[in-house]
């Protein structure tokens, strides 16, 4: 099984389905605009003490991504769906966990005068190679398959028993509200945003021009390889920062050394 799903970025990929209709929502707070988008099967309520810490001084915008919580029923293409994010969101700083991040890392490119800053967590531009993006595809559709026969809950138990959440406590793995979702819309998002659908971002990156915080788990090798490799190529306004100790979930295994690496910077970059 791979891991934490990664998302396509045309606008033609297989089998968009969108009717234009919008994400589901959620505002809290008062202050500048913080756009969230969570991760695979994940909801918008899946944020937890990151969300409660930045809504005292922040308007967040919670986003359900297509297929997911009360954006189940969307069928965008990757594309189409990063757009349908920044039609939410507004002009903003943007913030994404994995899948998310992904989806935000299209919007910054196709919409730089809607991302004011950009806060990536284990977020990569796609997969580089046509061989390892048709494999994906081909995974990808496997794992769409094998949650429609074995239903919701038996594969989020699969899905969060994965390595890559080994260190995801109990109460930060959001059971509850991911059961919120459903499975067609979940093995939707498989197939219309997965990584093997996505043209790779990688040349795209050094026209970001706004201010870029990337962070992952010091434990998340792989992730930490690909945010060095993503601030390399972004140049002198992308900075990177490492969590000590955490996984893929840096965000919610240590919410605090987030929250102290993340405060900081959107301070300096305002």
């Amino acid at each position: 099984m791979p891991d934490e799903h990664e998302a396509p970025v045309t606008g033609t990929e297989r089998g968009s389905e969108w009717d234009g209709t919008a994400l589901a929502t959620e505002r809290r707070g008062a202050g500048p605009r913080l756009v969230l988008v969570h991760g695979f099967t994940q909801t918008r309520a899946c944020w937890g003490p990151v969300a409660d810490d930045l809504a005292t001084d922040h308007e967040l915008m919670l986003v359900d991504a297509p297929g997911h919580g009360g954006s189940a029923t969307s069928r965008p293409s990757f594309a189409e769906g990063a757009a349908m994010i920044g039609t939410a969101g507004g002009p903003a700083t943007y913030l994404g966990y994995s899948m998310g991040g992904r989806y935000l890392v299209a919007l910054a490119v196709a919409r730089p005068d809607l991302v004011e800053r950009l806060v990536l967590i284990g977020a990569s531009p796609g997969l580089a190679s046509a061989d390892e993006r048709a494999a994906r595809c081909a995974a990808d559709e496997r794992l769409a398959q094998h949650l429609l026969d074995i239903g919701l809950a038996p594969f989020l138990d699969e899905w969060l028993a994965l390595p890559l959440f080994a260190g995801l406590p109990e109460p930060m793995q959001f059971r509850t509200e991911r059961l919120a979702n459903d499975a067609e819309g979940l093995a939707s998002s498989l197939r219309l945003a997965g990584t093997g659908a996505q043209d790779p971002l990688w040349d795209r990156l050094p026209s970001l021009t706004m201010p870029v915080l990337l962070v992952t788990g010091a434990a998340d090798a792989k992730f930490t390889a690909i945010a060095e490799q993503m601030t390399a190529a972004i140049g002198p306004n992308a900075t990177h920062v490492t969590i000590a100790g955490a996984g893929h979930t840096a965000h919610l295994e240590d919410p605090d050394a987030f929250r102290s690496a993340v405060r900081p910077w959107l301070i300096s970059a305002a």
